[in-house]
């Protein structure tokens, strides 16, 4: 089941919903989102994995809040949270290993691209731009994306590591070819047979 991913202000007809979040608004109302797609919404992060099951999701929930900023006007931020269990490739073993995303951050918004772009540079927190349709999914898709591991690993692997390959030919060749010290020797043994004559 999918759940409705809207909030609705009590005795207001104010609705948000993630796809096109108005971020102002949200943040001024101290206003919360939550739900519980399925992984396979997130066709990005799905291309990243191996095999998910289609009945993985990703648990998510968003909060606005206003602070004053440095000009003492109020600015928004997004407090974000989301999970989510994905399979990968361990590179250990080369068997799947569930990987646990979790993603924790705050982001503010500044009112346009070089503002944000400025205090970006500056500031610890990640600056977006405010927007009235701002997409929220693709903000919680980039940071499940940036949670991937670079070598994913299983702590204990299932099976042994196959630290190198088999391959029926691979001592053929040196196989075939004569040792040269057993040439050496054997020139060696005829030229003492010589000696020995004379």
């Amino acid at each position: 089941m999918i759940v409705r991913e809207r909030f609705r202000l009590p005795g207001m007809s104010k609705e948000f919903a993630p796809g096109r979040l108005d971020v102002n608004g949200f943040a001024a109302a101290a206003a919360t989102l939550s739900g519980d797609p399925p992984l396979s919404s997130f066709t990005r992060l799905v291309t990243e994995l191996v095999d998910p099951s289609p009945d993985a999701r990703v648990h998510w929930q968003a909060a606005g809040e206003s602070r004053s900023g440095a000009d003492g006007q109020p600015a928004p931020w997004l407090h974000l949270e989301a999970q989510a269990a994905v399979p990968m490739i361990c590179q250990r073993c080369l068997a799947p290993v569930e990987v646990d995303l979790d993603v924790d951050r705050w982001f503010r918004f500044a009112a346009d691209e070089d503002t944000a772009a400025l205090e970006d540079e500056q500031s610890d927190e990640d600056v977006l731009v405010a927007s009235r349709d701002f997409d929220l999914h693709a903000l919680i898709e980039d940071e499940l994306l940036m949670e991937l591991p670079v070598t994913p690993m299983h702590d204990v692997c299932p099976q042994p590591a196959r630290l190198s390959a088999v391959d029926d030919d691979f001592d053929g060749p040196d196989a075939a070819r004569p040792n040269p010290f057993a040439v050496l020797g054997t020139l060696r043994s005829g030229g003492d047979d010589k000696s020995g004559k004379s």
